[in-house]
């Protein structure tokens, strides 16, 4: 007689018999999901990988058993490590253009909030302040008289 797990099932399960523990639970990840193009490229670099393993694993085998294969397979095998190279990189080279495109996120750091807020305090004490007197120009600044006087008082 098999062992029945759960307890609950779908013979024995009467009109008010309680269902056992779902099959399925969702737990929440630890990393965000990959975006789409990045999850392509990544899974089209494993595969490619896994042939070419599988490629040079036979071709091995066919060298030491002295088949004629043996020469095609680990050309085959040669060419596919180099496609598998492309193919790592091509997963590397897709996720650092969605990061730079997508990735950065405009949040202002706290530093960033800290220096706006202080700002902000220095705005609204300037505006509440009473208004300066008009500041005389020291010697040798521009007053909007040209030429510049020189001191001599003649002009």
């Amino acid at each position: 007689m098999a062992k029945r797990y759960e307890g609950h099932g779908a013979d024995d399960a009467g009109p008010g018999a309680q269902r056992g523990r779902a099959l399925w639970v969702d737990q929440p990840a630890g990393r965000r999901r990959m975006p789409d193009p990045v999850r392509t490229s990544a899974v089209r670099a494993v595969l490619i990988v896994a042939v070419t393993l599988t490629a040079a694993t036979i071709s091995f085998f066919l060298t030491v058993t002295g088949s004629w294969l043996a020469l095609p397979l680990s050309l085959c095998s040669i060419a596919g490590v180099v496609v598998a190279t492309w193919g790592v990189l091509d997963v590397l080279i897709t996720r650092q253009t969605w990061n730079q495109r997508y990735g950065v996120l405009s949040e202002p750091s706290s530093t960033a909030r800290d220096r706006r807020r202080e700002r902000r305090t220095a705005r609204r004490e300037a505006r509440s302040a009473p208004p300066l007197p008009p500041r005389r120009p020291a010697r040798g600044e521009a007053t909007g008289i040209w030429p510049p006087q020189t001191g001599t008082g003649r002009g």
